[in-house]
């Protein structure tokens, strides 16, 4: 039998595994329990012990966002009024650092299938916590991550204050409202995302004495900025785009200013990142090597710029884009232009070592101040 896409011979598998800790708690039975077609069916266990009897209600869910958890905690709620000295559970293929919040927050109990748990009853407290997600939702990830998908991201991420319709978002971020629709459910699982409408009146417009009521557009703002942006960067690499890697005898400041100068000439869309970025937004970085973002005849521009290629030991990496997005938010600094600091940090935390040291700077010194 499954529970909302769960064997559910493994979400007791994992509830057992919890309970075997406790030398004076017995299993007596584990039942299924049908719910109404709209909800997961659950778990019941049925435990004894010195002090007396105790049953655990449990409700599984396909993943354990935030969201679907509190969505379980409110249905095991509404289906345990007639059992009182119930305890609840949560469970899921992994639960997240912030839906373990949540569980606190709500006084339930939780248990993954990736070894994770937290049960306190009675004179009971089990917690296992830092064992690393076994199911990893790659397709989401995929979805949400996607060229056009990361055009909302950036949108949000580069204005997080502000409060978008679906439509202003999908004119901003040059995508589809169904698009932005479908990322705005998976922040919302998340609960990356705050969604409000309001009730206005209006003015009939034949009666004077009666009004009418519509509901305005549903507004979105961005929540936990730095959730988001932590996730797209453990999901994100450069060198998703066309990397090239070349060697120059020139120096990077000598380097920068000439190719912004050869693509004026040639007419091609560029922009610094990653280190040649972030030197310009938080001085305090240093670097040796320029990356850059050349949307076209990155070839042509090597051969001008007297660029080698190179397999190893580079000063200098072009990046055709992957998606016009990349330019989104994109600053001038004198006659340079650069990538925003949320590309750019995106562009240094795939670079291990120094360039992760880097994206911390950019992140403390430029991102955070604009949350």
């Amino acid at each position: 039998m499954n529970i909302q896409g769960l064997d559910e011979g493994q979400v007791e598998s994992a509830v057992r595994a919890c309970l075997a800790e406790v030398p004076f708690l017995r299993i007596e039975r584990v039942l299924g329990e049908a719910r109404p077609a709209q909800s997961a069916s659950g778990l019941l266990f049925d435990l004894v012990s010195a002090d007396g009897r105790r049953q655990l209600v449990i409700e599984a869910r396909r993943n354990g966002e935030p969201r679907l958890a509190r969505e379980a905690i409110a249905s095991m709620r509404r289906h345990s009024r007639e059992r009182p000295a119930s305890y609840l559970v949560f469970a899921a293929p992994y639960v997240s650092p912030r839906t373990s919040e949540v569980c606190r927050e709500e006084e339930v109990g939780y248990v993954d299938l990736s070894g994770n748990c937290r049960l306190c009853f009675d004179k009971v407290y089990i917690e296992r916590e830092g064992r690393p997600n076994t199911f990893a939702r790659k397709r989401d990830l995929r979805k949400l991550y996607s060229p056009k998908a990361s055009r909302v991201l950036r949108v949000l991420l580069n204005a997080p204050r502000a409060q978008w319709t679906l439509s202003a978002l999908a004119r901003e971020a040059q995508v589809s409202i169904g698009l932005v629709w479908k990322v705005k459910e998976l922040l919302a699982d998340r609960e990356w995302v705050l969604n409000e409408s309001r009730v206005v009146t209006l003015p009939h417009p034949e009666r004077s004495t009666t009004v009418r009521r519509a509901v305005s557009p549903v507004r979105m703002t961005l929540a936990r900025p730095g959730e988001l942006l932590a996730e797209w960067a453990r999901a994100y690499s450069y060198r998703q785009n066309g990397a090239r890697d070349y060697y120059s005898l020139q120096k990077p400041a000598e380097l920068e200013r000439a190719l912004a100068e050869a693509c004026a000439r040639r007419g091609i869309r560029c922009a610094l990142t990653a280190f040649s970025a972030a030197e310009r937004m938080a001085p305090m970085v240093r670097y040796q090597r320029v990356f850059a973002y050349a949307a076209g005849g990155i070839a042509d521009l090597a051969a001008e710029l007297d660029l080698k290629e190179v397999p190893s030991g580079a000063n200098v990496t072009l990046l055709d884009p992957y998606d016009e997005g990349v330019f989104y938010g994109a600053r001038t600094y004198g006659d340079i232009r650069t990538v925003s600091p949320v590309q750019a940090y995106l562009d240094l935390f795939s670079n291990k070592g120094r360039g992760e040291e880097a994206a911390q700077t950019l992140l403390r010194e430029v991102i955070r101040l604009q949350w």
